[in-house]
């Protein structure tokens, strides 16, 4: 993911399924103060109500939005170590997102 977050922010991101909306409300759920976040969720739940594509999307808007891209805001590691208390560098705050992720509802 570093590697993605290093390309230029115009860089097109194909994604091969539509699982926008889930991975937002988990989104959502890590960084709830994030304006960027909040704002294209509604964008993409206006979009699926149309039965319009979410993607593909773009390095720059991942970076704002993607708690994976994300580890080393502070909201998003403080709301991490809500899920795992260890997590105290951005290797642990990706695994514990990470999990948080695979047992989100």
């Amino acid at each position: 993911l570093n590697k993605l977050s290093a390309l230029p922010g115009n860089t097109v991101v194909c994604c091969t399924h539509e699982y926008t909306l889930a991975n937002l409300r988990f989104a959502v759920a890590v960084e709830p103060c994030n304006a960027d976040l909040q704002t294209y969720y509604s964008q993409c739940v206006e979009l699926r109500a149309l039965d319009k594509t979410t993607l593909p999307t773009s390095v720059d808007q991942e970076q704002r939005i993607n708690p994976f891209l994300r580890t080393r805001q502070a909201a998003v590691a403080k709301s991490a170590r809500t899920f795992d208390p260890t997590a105290d560098n951005d290797i642990a705050v990706f695994a514990a997102l990470r999990q948080w992720k695979n047992q989100f509802k």
